[in-house]
């Protein structure tokens, strides 16, 4: 099979690690050049030098709109345009129930899950609409679209992108710009802090544990031209 983003331009925030991670190392063995996005610059920039002169590290903080408009414009400056961007990155919050919880971590978690979101489909959207269009892929959560208490200020964060995405993907379609979303339930990342064994065996059907490499392969999907007939989607991958 030929690389599915053979001459493709790609930026992945939250790239250093976990799902982030699996993206970036797909999107080279599938002949992208690739931005990798994080706040933590020494797996960063260990993970660009480990994958070659394909792949380029900026230090982003995504709820910061000038730090990902220069991440945009970085990649175009370092490879010469921008096709596919994913907006990856993301942090959780407190699992305490609503009437113990303070609600302190409130608003960095929106800023840098929702906010961060936003600021990347507008920065990437600005340059794709003026060069052929692309697609944009947002990382929301099962939790967003299951009932439960806790974790309930991450939970928001993620529905709050199912919403916007959609948004977006009427708003920019005229411009051959997909926007779509990944939903991946109880994959073992960073900032996983729970137990994955009785999660799985009590809510899950498909006794198996996924992996960041299966989120991946679902992203890979709705990057290429395979699936240049769907935006506007909210992808399971649980």
């Amino acid at each position: 099979m030929d690389q599915e983003l053979a001459a493709k331009v790609a930026i992945v925030t939250g790239g250093s690690g976990g799902i982030g991670r699996a993206m970036v190392e797909l999107f080279v063995e599938q002949g992208a050049q690739v931005v990798i996005a994080d706040v933590d610059v020494g797996r960063g920039e260990e993970l660009a030098a480990d994958l070659g002169p394909a792949a380029a590290f900026r230090r982003t903080d995504v709820a910061d709109a000038d730090d990902v408009q220069a991440l945009v414009d970085f990649a175009v400056d370092r490879f010469g345009g921008l096709h596919v961007m994913c907006n990856n990155a993301g942090v959780s919050s407190s699992f305490r129930r609503l009437l113990e919880n303070d609600l302190r971590d409130l608003q960095r978690v929106m800023a840098v899950n929702l906010f961060g979101v936003m600021y990347g489909c507008r920065s990437a959207g600005l340059h794709m609409a003026g060069h052929g269009g692309g697609a944009i892929i947002n990382t929301t959560s099962m939790g967003a679209l299951t009932g439960g208490s806790f974790p309930i200020v991450y939970r928001t964060s993620k529905a709050a992108i199912i919403q916007f995405s959609r948004s977006a993907a009427s708003d920019l379609a005229e411009y051959g710009i997909r926007v779509n979303c990944i939903a991946p339930g109880h994959i073992s990342t960073g900032i996983t802090n729970y137990d994955l064994g009785p999660t799985i065996r009590y809510s899950q059907p498909l006794q198996r544990q996924g992996s960041s490499a299966d989120v991946a392969n679902a992203v890979l999907f709705l990057a290429s031209d395979r699936a240049a007939q769907i935006a506007g989607v909210v992808l399971p991958v649980d």
